[in-house]
């Protein structure tokens, strides 16, 4: 009975297997994602199957004599992330298939070719990951300083503020891992809070065009992201290692991130460095030493439809200023910057004494982004930034371990946009921004706060746009428009209120009389708009045209607008404005370039007219009860900048190459006729190299570079010495003589437990110990600059 149960179930199974319908059609189509367009050649296979065919022109593909039920297809595409679609099939069905065609990936990974630009029209500026490693153990203004129209304003050889085409400060924004910095830039010496080994992949757009960033970077934006993250199922990392004769220190960083298939990351990172004094070629720089520590960590998921980051980042570091930079009375301070020597050297110490500055900066990220099809990209971000500065004077008594300036600053940021680009040759970029930023001012110093307590509220909205009009023709625009708001309490003293005549122009703002002190609550709100415009035209045979309008607004910063009092880091009385009102600059830019593989290079002179440009410049001395000190006020002027940036390689042969560069900058004060003050002298960079890669990858270089003498700057001014008993100049403005320096670099690379994953390299700067004075150290008035350096760097990848 039970056989014939058994014979009857299969004839009936058998009956339905052959009446299965086999001869179903499925019809389908390619689709990209990116801007609906049929994708033509993409590769179908029925996975366990022998059935494949290819898409049609139009994207579309046909299978037939299908049975009913499930089937898995295997779809494929050049450039596109292979894509795995499970179909039901009953009867006649139709799929639509969208590939990922654009990857952003692609090109994020690229390590030859044309390096991608953050504009199609605006001069930039690129760093290669290899001089990003050569300046690992240096600061961020030092490694900028190799490319054509950077330079820096220093504080000894610590504290280094990029400057570019002659601009610095506000006018210059730090993007940390798309993050705008709010780190209290407007001190000449306060340098950007990050650790350049953090974000290996670090870009210079001169000037305002990139106007996504913010309108207010009539200099500049310095735009600094970590390498990018390959969704790969990976485990790898890196740790450099560079030690130093010059302050006998050093510094370590180490990376490390675990990668997924599915997109997942995490990565984390962290440096850290140690120097003693450094060494001028013939004295000790005494309390020039640097304790610093940078850490970050991330984690997220990048997909094509969507992705998200969690990211933080701490940086810490104590910073000695030179000793002999606070002088005891005028007749000391004349001495000092009238005779050229230091008036302390003391014996080696690795030890950060009084004065110095110590900086702490916390940044938090959330990011999101997701892409909707046929449409664009959009984006959204929240960040949090908490900057504590603290400035130490040498001070006596109970006050010996207080901080003389305890500023504490505190942002919020609410970002986003959305791009559009799913019309072929056509990208359109439109954001909002709001900030929210509150100053505190610790008044437990015991001395006069230099910075007020403030609040300050910023929103800004923007639209972008680039148009490939023809297969040469690339035209760029934008427009952006800022509002912000600065709400202070501010104590004066009445003696200075009266002297600078606020008394009659703000006597609105007044809230109490204190007897010699008044507190004030000065409002500011600034409305600015600004604007881009150019092209980029490829003449073929690798030379391109690019031509920029930019037109940006600057409000004034807190300090520009409060400052009353010894900044004592910068060794200096300030003196801000409240009458300040905003910068406008009209920028002109022009390059042609050429990038072959036998030759190349780049011309680009620029114009830039800035209406109310903010100054602040030396106007006399005064004494207190901690020294005497020179007095720097701001006020506005019209000023002029005319400048050139220049380069050309050559490749002689496979192994030997030389290039140049050459930068030259003129800036002018229009209203006066005068030269404007801290302006960058031309400098000439020659170098000659030598590669080999049979021989380790071995690479030799030898660099020159020669600074001109700045002959264009204000006049000195004159302050009572009371030793004399009359008046006598102050050499405060009176440039350094030309110099010429010469460094030396080697490299090679070693296997350990992969190809090439080891690197030596030796590097000497100054090399002739040459002592000199640069006209943008603000300590050239006390000491000569630094000596020869010979440094090793050791780079292990696993």
């Amino acid at each position: 009975m039970k056989h014939s149960m058994l014979l009857v179930f299969v004839c009936l199974f058998g009956l339905t297997s052959a009446a299965q319908n086999c001869e179903s059609i499925l019809l389908g189509e390619i689709i990209d994602f990116h801007d609906n367009t049929p994708l033509a050649g993409a590769s179908i296979i029925i996975t366990g199957k022998n059935q494949q065919t290819v898409s049609t022109n139009e994207g579309k593909f046909r299978f037939e004599n299908l049975c009913d039920g499930v089937l898995e297809l295997e779809v494929s595409h050049p450039e596109c992330t292979t894509k795995f679609v499970v179909v039901t099939i009953s009867g006649d069905s139709y799929k639509k298939i969208l590939l990922e065609h654009h990857l952003e990936e692609l090109d994020e990974v690229k390590v030859t070719g044309t390096i991608s630009t953050n504009t199609s029209s605006a001069q930039e500026g690129h760093l290669s990951l290899q001089e990003v490693e050569k300046y690992s153990g240096n600061s961020l203004g030092d490694a900028l300083k190799s490319l054509t129209g950077v330079s820096s304003l220093n504080t000894g050889a610590n504290i280094v503020k990029p400057v570019i085409q002659g601009l610095m400060g506000s006018r210059v924004l730090v993007l940390n891992n798309n993050v705008r910095m709010q780190d209290m830039e407007w001190g000449e010496e306060h340098a950007p809070n990050v650790d350049i080994n953090a974000n290996q992949d670090i870009s210079v757009v001169k000037g305002a065009a990139a106007l996504e960033y913010g309108g207010d970077a009539i200099g500049g934006v310095i735009i600094m992201n970590p390498l990018p993250i390959v969704r790969t199922d990976s485990l790898y990392g890196k740790t450099q290692t560079n030690l130093f004769s010059n302050g006998r220190g050093g510094n370590i960083t180490t990376s490390l991130t675990k990668s997924y298939n599915s997109g997942l990351y995490i990565k984390g990172q962290g440096s850290f460095k140690k120097l003693g004094d450094l060494e001028a070629p013939d004295y000790l720089l005494s309390n020039t030493g640097i304790l610093e520590t940078g850490v970050s960590f991330s984690v997220g998921k990048r997909d094509f439809i969507q992705g998200w980051e969690a990211y933080y980042s701490y940086f810490d570091s104590d910073i000695g200023i030179l000793r002999a930079s606070h002088i005891g009375n005028v007749d000391d301070l004349i001495q000092s910057i009238n005779s050229q020597q230091p008036n302390v050297i003391n014996d080696f110490s690795y030890d950060v004494e009084r004065p110095n500055q110590e900086v702490s900066h916390h940044l938090g990220k959330l990011n999101y982004y997701r892409r909707f099809e046929g449409l664009g990209k959009w984006n959204l971000q929240y960040d949090f930034q908490k900057n504590r500065r603290l400035e130490y004077d040498i001070r006596v008594g109970d006050d010996a371990d207080k901080a003389s300036l305890d500023l504490s600053l505190t942002t919020h940021s609410v970002l986003t946009d959305f791009r559009f680009d799913s019309k072929d040759g056509l990208e359109v970029k439109t954001g909002l921004m709001g900030r929210f930023q509150n100053n505190f001012a610790n008044p437990a110093t015991g001395v006069r706060r230099l910075i007020p307590d403030y609040k300050k509220f910023d929103f800004g909205a923007f639209a972008v746009a680039e148009y490939q009009t023809t297969k040469n023709l690339v035209l760029d625009a934008g427009i952006r428009y800022d509002y912000s708001r600065v709400d202070a309490k501010k104590f004066y003293r009445k003696s200075r209120w009266e002297e600078r005549g606020y008394d009659t122009d703000f006597a609105n703002i007044l809230i109490e009389d204190l007897g010699t002190q008044l507190l004030t609550n000065p409002i500011f709100n600034f409305n600015n708009i600004s604007a881009t415009t150019g092209f980029e035209y490829d003449f073929g045979k690798e030379t391109q045209l690019r031509f920029n309008y930019s037109l940006g607004q600057r409000a004034p910063n807190p300090s520009e607008l409060f400052s009353e009092g010894l900044h004592h880091s910068a060794a200096r009385i300030e003196l801000g404005d409240l009458r300040t009102t905003s910068e406008t600059s009209s920028k002109i830019s022009l390059s042609i370039e050429k990038n072959s593989s036998k030759w190349g290079y780049t011309i680009a002179p620029y114009l830039n007219a800035i209406n109310n440009f903010i100054i602040l410049e030396p106007t006399g001395v005064e004494f207190t009860i901690r020294g005497a000190f020179p007095v720097w006020a701001y006020r506005q002027t019209n000023a002029q900048l005319f400048g050139l940036d220049a380069s050309v390689y050559y490749n002689w042969t496979s192994k030997l190459s030389t290039g140049h560069k050459f930068s030259w900058v003129r800036g002018t004060d229009v209203s006066t006729d005068i030269p404007l003050i801290n302006m960058p002298p031309a400098n000439l960079n020659n170098s000659i190299s030598y590669r080999n890669p049979k021989l380790k990858n071995l690479v030799l270089g030898l660099e020159s570079m020669y600074v001109f003498e700045q002959q264009r700057f204000p006049d000195n001014i004159f302050v009572f010495s009371p030793e004399q008993q009359q008046e006598v100049e102050l050499a405060i403005n009176t440039p350094p003589a030309a110099y010429h320096l010469l460094a030396f670099d080697a490299e090679t690379s070693h296997s350990i437990r992969n190809k090439d994953d080891l690197k030596l390299g030796l590097r000497v700067t100054n090399l002739l110990n040459t002592s000199y004075r640069d006209y943008l150290n603000r300590l050239r008035y006390f000491v000569d600059d630094l000596g020869r350096n010979i440094s090793l760097r050791i780079i292990y990848n696993y």
